[in-house]
């Protein structure tokens, strides 16, 4: 019996937002474009349920490049409609559309000429008639099984208002980068932290020309500890890399001449390299493919200017 309300309940919350999608068309593309040409902030409202898709909806643009608050309409009423100001835009969720307390706030967005943006249930509500855009949410029933508690319905503006905010995402032209300068915390930033953020850099970096010995080699590998030392010219810029491996491979071909060679003759030309720009993850990525556990890091023009490690990006959780 659980198994099966479950599945009931999900088959129509998922036909709730399969019948969004042949409604979607010049309304979706007018609230686009509202929303887009908003100067100020998105100010979202709704009562009950609505409310809390609201506030996540808030949420998804805040973070996605559109500024946006929630303002719950019944403290509206009672002295917060000073929080709307001129150049915001009022997004307002009513799956009756004649919510009272969110059409009672229909006068004073009309006076600040604020533009109104609805998704409702019904498209000759009052809410709907007023809007500037409405965007029609309705279903064919709720999931609960006595059909009162608001679940197809909240999901449906739920989907509704998610697809807004990706269509706007686009619009602006926004970023990686610029979900990463909005999410700096958790998992999320973490995904998104930069090779700059988390690379070796300056005297930690374990540099050698071609010409050091083979036994200045293994001192300046000892001291920096990260398994593996950059060769350079005397401009900085990446000629070769002597890694753990290679030293052990160099060491099975020479035995103890080794140390009589230099760091020309034994270094791996054309390592695998990566810009401090690129994403931590791609370093991570690009050190599984070549199984290794050390990235010079460079610039346009090949200087070193670090050395990313599989050992920093476990210190940052991010495997």
């Amino acid at each position: 019996m659980p198994l099966a309300t479950a599945r009931r309940v999900l088959e129509i919350e998922a036909q709730a937002i399969r019948d969004l999608i042949p409604r979607l068309g010049p309304e979706f593309s007018a609230a686009v474009a509202l929303l887009f040409a908003c100067p100020g902030r998105v100010v979202i409202t709704g009562m009950g349920k609505s409310g809390i898709i609201g506030q996540k909806i808030s949420a998804t643009l805040s973070s996605t490049g559109t500024p946006s608050l929630y303002l719950h309409p019944a403290d509206a009423i009672h002295g917060d409609l000073g929080r709307i100001v001129k150049g915001d835009a009022v997004f307002a969720i009513s799956y009756s559309g004649e919510t009272a307390e969110i059409v009672a706030l229909t006068p004073t967005v009309r006076r600040l000429g604020s533009p109104l943006l609805a998704i409702t249930g019904a498209p000759g509500s009052t809410l709907a008639t007023a809007a500037d855009v409405h965007l029609d949410a309705s279903i064919r029933e709720e999931a609960c099984p006595l059909g009162l508690a608001p679940t197809a319905s909240t999901t449906a503006a739920l989907a509704l208002g998610d697809a807004l905010a990706m269509a706007l995402l686009e619009r602006r032209g926004f970023t990686v980068d610029d979900f990463a300068v909005l999410h700096p915390g958790g998992r999320l930033g973490r995904k998104l932290l930069r090779v700059q953020d988390v690379m070796h850099t300056g005297d930690e970096v374990p540099r050698v020309t071609a010409e050091t010995s083979m036994k200045d080699v293994l001192f300046e590998m000892t001291r920096k500890r990260l398994g593996m030392t950059t060769v350079t010219d005397a401009d900085g810029k990446l000629v070769g890399m002597i890694s753990d491996g290679d030293l052990r491979r160099q060491m099975e071909r020479h035995g103890y001449t080794l140390l009589d060679r230099t760091a020309g003759q034994c270094m791996t030309t054309g390592p695998v390299v990566i810009g401090k720009e690129q994403l931590a993850t791609a370093g991570l990525a690009l050190m599984e493919e070549r199984r290794i556990t050390a990235l010079p890091v460079v610039d346009g023009d090949g200087r070193v200017l670090g050395v990313l490690h599989l050992h920093d990006l476990w210190k940052t959780e991010m495997i």
